[in-house]
């Protein structure tokens, strides 16, 4: 097959990228590289700031495009899959579908669909957006000002996010919150395929006992800090230091590149990632390939989407429960014991449900089947 990504995210379409040539097909990406992450493209697609970025934007995007045909499938990623204002990004949309074959959106970040679960009181018991029948700390932050989340509720958004659903083939996606989101507006046409991790470039490094001290991780992106919760986890990292300050260590990384992130985890214990998640995401994922025990999301609901009755090392914290990240943290470390055998089953739960030839033939089977 031919397949074109257009647009990233976390390194997720690139991964995919890899593995599908490994596996015979012919797969380009066309992205941004994930912003600072700077993940690998094949078509570079970077928007810098001012007007002479903007400008230079525009060309390369038009200077790209005869380059976008002739594909089987064209995977976007998200109804805005290019830093543009929605009414151009339709136009580079119709412009793909007239000249490709299948047209599917990738169900990988916020978008008009997962922002109408999150508000309608029975998808989620617990979002980005809301705890409950309550706004989330995000709804109240500065962060949800400046990424202009206001704009979710206007009409030229609907309309977009509207024209780019009626114009795909179907979406496949890569979180059980997508995946119910889009499972009653789309039926058969969504498919849930998981993220793709490379976990051949990923050494596990399993611990062979318990270490003398428990290194605690998170990954902070600066303009995501309180929608991804990791103000109250890191908060939380800080007061288990305090309580057991011989025994733990602590390492605070912000906007790394991806390479560098990667690099910079392997040699703690224990992440701290995504706290209003129902699913561990990249972060989380890679972090267990490496052997880290991940403290993150991984409701039920999600253990049932993906058929695992007997593995699961992830510990799952709650946003609502007081005291429920202190407890489980504090637990990892009064029983750094358990951390072998905890590593161990966390690699094997991304090698079983997440490495990149799993989820790469996922892709392909829904493919196919359009």
């Amino acid at each position: 097959m031919k397949i074109l990504f257009a647009g990233d995210a976390s390194n997720m379409h690139n991964c995919l990228a890899q593995e599908l040539r490994r596996m015979g097909h012919e797969a380009i990406v066309a992205s941004d590289g994930s912003r600072w992450m700077n993940t690998h493209r094949d078509i570079n697609l970077l928007r810098r700031p001012g007007i002479v970025g903007t400008l230079r934007y525009l060309y390369d995007i038009k200077k790209a495009l005869p380059l976008m045909t002739g594909y089987d499938i064209v995977q976007i990623a998200s109804p805005i899959f290019l830093r543009l204002k929605p009414h151009r990004v339709a136009k580079v949309f119709d412009y793909l579908k007239a000249h490709n074959t299948h047209m599917v959106l990738s169900a990988l970040a916020t978008d008009m669909v997962y922002y109408d679960a999150c508000h309608d009181g029975h998808t989620y018991r617990y979002s980005d957006y809301m705890i409950g029948d309550q706004p989330s700390p995000y709804v109240n932050s500065s962060e949800y000002v400046a990424q202009q989340q206001d704009n979710w509720r206007q009409p030229f958004m609907r309309t977009h996010s509207d024209h780019i659903l009626q114009g795909i083939d179907g979406a496949v996606a890569c979180l059980y919150e997508y995946y119910a989101a889009y499972r009653p507006l789309l039926g058969d046409r969504v498919a849930y395929a998981g993220i793709p991790i490379d976990t051949e470039s990923l050494s596990f490094r399993p611990l062979n006992e318990a270490p003398d001290k428990v290194r605690l991780f998170i990954g902070i992106q600066r303009d995501r800090h309180v929608v991804k919760g990791t103000d109250r986890l890191l908060a939380t990292m800080k007061r288990v230091h305090d309580r057991y300050p011989g025994i733990t260590e602590l390492e605070v990384v912000e906007n790394l590149p991806y390479e560098e992130y990667t690099r910079r985890m392997r040699d703690s214990h224990v992440i701290l990632d995504q706290l209003y998640s129902y699913t561990p995401s990249t972060n989380a994922l890679i972090a267990m390939a490496q052997g880290l025990v991940a403290v993150s999301g991984a409701e039920p609901e999600y253990y049932e989407l993906i058929g695992e009755t007997v593995n699961k090392p992830i510990f799952n914290v709650s946003p609502v429960e007081e005291g429920d990240i202190d407890r489980k943290l504090a637990w990892l470390v009064e029983n750094r014991d358990q951390l072998p055998q905890l590593a161990r089953a966390s690699r094997a739960f991304v090698e079983k449900h997440n490495a990149a030839p799993v989820v790469a033939q996922r892709y392909l089977d829904f493919w196919n089947g359009l």
